[in-house]
This record gives structure tokens, sequence and C-alpha cells, in this order.
């Protein structure tokens, strides 16, 4: 009986417990389930705290980078107070200034002193560039462009007759160019330009917007390149303001993303998207010919020797018809006044005596004076360029051959004693290779 009593009442025990602790349970679990809520709702709003943040400081940075890059409203404003003053004149002065046809659209400026953009004249569509003040960070760029006296325009001065001004020029292009035995003849191919309404005559005004774009390498090589159509036709100007036809593919290979695109992806992802956005082999092939060409027009051409020192796929583009253009010539210079500036530069070691991304001298230890010999020709640079884009998709007949003839491309050196026939057989090679490939295609 006893026993009986004792294993009841501990059964019963242990049946009071269990009520009193489901009560208690339940009670914890609401308290679980507002806690696990309260994290998340903390969560998620330090994530949308965290994006917000994100997306202001990215929208902060590319309008500050536009602002800075973008001034094409102050360019415009200086331009044609000084048009309207009578300082400056040139074909495409009326159409900005007064009839408002000529008109500037996209931004597409890299750099705050060169203000570059997409626009329209007319039913015309081009590029027009226009040079704002000198960039306070001074370099061998803006040594071979002097912005101070190009962007004043009180050059030549009042009273400077005709016949002084052709003085002015010939000496400046002699700087620039050398002492060419035709240089006589790229004097009246600039005065020809500089007479913007045709009349025989040059007025001061136009004189001055010619000397100020006479100071920029990309408007001489225009006009000393103005017949071999390697370079945008100069559709008009207006002081150093100039409307250059538009390119319709640019830039030569590649697809243009944006930058916070351009950080994740890997090089090895971003060469492949490169390569199946380049047009077919034989286009390819006929668009490499025409750089060759233009290389060799570069090397001895007409008017002296030219030096690329930024080869870079930005730098160029193509037509419907796959004929290569220059876009961007600010950095394809005259190797008299290359070599001028070069002589003058100081420097430690080789490194100081670069030029844009491709043009490399030696540095005279001796002096601590650059020496003026680039160490590699333009061919070898843009050999280096285009290796990747003509053996990817090469037909398996010529591929082989093609690889051999590009390494031994890139491998030229500048001071060689037999340069300039080596410089001669293999860009020889390479046209020959490449064009009796296509020669029998339409894409020829």
């Amino acid at each position: 009986m006893a026993r009986k009593t004792l294993a009841c009442a501990v059964k019963c025990g242990v049946s009071i417990m269990a009520r009193g602790l489901i009560p208690w349970i339940w009670l914890k679990r609401p308290v679980y389930i507002q806690a696990r809520f309260s994290y998340l709702h903390m969560k998620y709003l330090f994530f949308s705290w965290l994006a917000v943040f994100v997306g202001s400081w990215v929208v902060y940075v590319e309008y500050s980078s536009y602002t800075e890059l973008c001034r094409g409203h102050e360019c415009k404003n200086s331009i044609c107070d000084k048009f309207q003053k009578g300082v400056i004149d040139g074909s495409a002065c009326n159409s900005l200034c007064e009839k408002d046809t000529l008109y500037l659209g996209k931004c597409l400026s890299a750099k705050p002193s060169n203000q570059v953009y997409s626009g329209s004249w007319g039913d015309m569509e081009g590029i027009i560039k226009c040079q704002m003040e000198e960039d306070p960070h001074y370099d061998l760029g803006a040594e071979l462009e002097p912005r101070k006296e190009s962007a004043s325009f009180n050059r030549p001065t009042k009273g400077t007759s005709m016949e002084k001004f052709k003085e002015m020029v010939f000496s400046h292009l002699k700087a620039k160019v050398g002492d060419q035995a035709n240089l006589a003849d790229l004097v009246t191919l600039v005065l020809g330009v500089a007479d913007s309404n045709k009349d025989g005559q040059i007025s001061l005004s136009e004189a001055h917007s010619a000397w100020a774009l006479l100071q920029l390498n990309e408007f001489l090589l225009s006009i000393v390149l103005q017949e071999r159509e390697h370079t945008p036709r100069l559709l008009g100007f207006c002081g150093d303001l100039y409307v250059m036809e538009k390119v319709p593919y640019v830039p030569l290979y590649g697809v243009s993303l944006p930058w916070m695109v351009e950080l994740w992806i890997p090089a090895s992802m971003r060469r492949s998207i490169d390569q199946w956005a380049a047009p077919s082999w034989p286009r390819k092939a006929k668009i490499a010919i025409g750089l060759f060409e233009l290389v060799e027009d570069l090397f001895h051409g007409t008017f002296g020797s030219f030096l690329m020192c930024d080869i870079s796929a930005a730098g160029f583009g193509y037509t419907e018809r796959h004929d290569i253009k220059v876009v961007d010539a600010r950095r394809i210079l005259p190797e008299a006044a290359f070599q001028e500036v070069m002589r003058e530069r100081r420097c430690e070691e080789d490194s100081d005596c670069m030029y844009g991304r491709d043009c490399l001298t030696s540095c005279d230890l001796t002096k601590h004076r650059c020496t003026t010999e680039v160490t590699q020709p333009n061919l070898a640079k843009v050999c280096s360029t285009l290796k990747d884009y003509l053996l990817y998709g090469a037909p398996s007949d010529i591929k082989d051959e093609l690889d051999k003839q590009l390494y031994a491309c890139i491998a030229l050196k500048g001071a060689s004693e037999q340069m300039e026939m080596e410089h001669s057989l293999i860009l020889n090679n390479l046209k020959t290779l490449l064009w009796k490939k296509i020669s029998h295609t339409k894409d020829s």
C-alpha cells in the first residue's frame, strides 16, 4: 500500500511539473520568434543602408567625374565669345555660335583639357574636339603641344602681312617635321585649310585659328595624311575647336563596358569577350592591312617620319568597308619634334625617357639626358597590339607562318643598323601573306 502511494505521488509530481513547464515553453517561443524577426529586420536595414550608401557614392563619383571631364558649354561659350569679338574665325563658327546647327551631343572626353563630343552638323555626324585651359600637371605632352600660346589666340599680331604669316607657318613646320625638301607643299596645304571661306585671302581672325590648330599633333597629322584616308576628314573649325568625320566602329577591337563591370571581369574573360565581338577573320585581316599601310605612311612619309606613341585599340576605328581610321592622333607626333624634346629631358634611368605608353628611349647616364632614338619602331608596336587579334580564328594553313612573322615583327629594334631593311621586309611579308588569303573574298 505504501509503495502504491509513493508511486502515485511520484507520478502526480511529474505530471504537475510537466503541466507547469508547458506554459513556460509557450511563453518562451514568442520571445524567440520576436528576437529572430528583429535580427532579420536589422539585417535588412543594414544591407538596405549599405546599398543606398554605395549607390550614392557611385552616383557622386560619376557625377563629379562627368562635371570635371565634360565642360562643353564652357568650351562653346569661350569660343563663341572670341568669335563674336572678331578674334577668331573659321568654317564652323557661324554654325556653332549663330545658327546653332552645330550641336555638341554625347560627351566622350577622357581628359578635362581635351573636350571630345559626338555631335551633328546639319545632316552630318561628326566628332567635335575642343581644347580647354592647360592641364596643371605638366608632362612631355604639354611641352609638345603648348596650350598657353594656342589658347590666347594672340598670334599672329595685328598688322602681320600674308607673307610674314607664311614665313611663321614655314618656320613652325620646319621645327616640327624637320627640314623637308617638300616643306613648301605642306605650308600650301596648311594655308589652304586656314582660308576657311575660300576667298583666296586669310584674315587675321582666320590666321589666329589656324595658328592655334597648328600647335596640335592631331590637326597636323590630318593635313599630312589627308589624301591617304587613314585619318577622318576635317569638316571644319572655329578657333582651336574642330570637327572631324565620325568613324562608325570604335575601338579597333573589343567591347566598351561600364567601369563597374570592368572591375569584376578577369583578363582572360575580357579577351574572350573582345574576340567574340570582333569581325570575321577576313575582315580583321583587311583592318590589319590598313594599319600596316598607316605605319608605312608614317615611316619616312611624304613629310617626314612620325612616331606612334600610344598604340591602343581605343585610338583606332574602322568604317563599314573595314578601312582603318585614326580616331585619336594626339600621341602620333613628328619624330623631329620628339627628338628635340627628348634631347633636353633629364633622366636617372630608362623609364624616365618614356612618352605616352609606347615611345621609350634610353637614358645616357654619363650626361643624365635621354637619347633620341626609340627602342622599338612603330611596326613592332603595331604587331604586338595585333598579335592576339589576328591569330584568333586565323586559317590553319597560314596560322603558323603568320605567328612566325608577327614574332619577327615584334622583335624589331629601333636602333638596329639593319632596321630599315628588316622593317620593309617584314612589313611586305605580312601584307602579302594577309592579302593573298583574302584577295579572292568579298571582304577584300
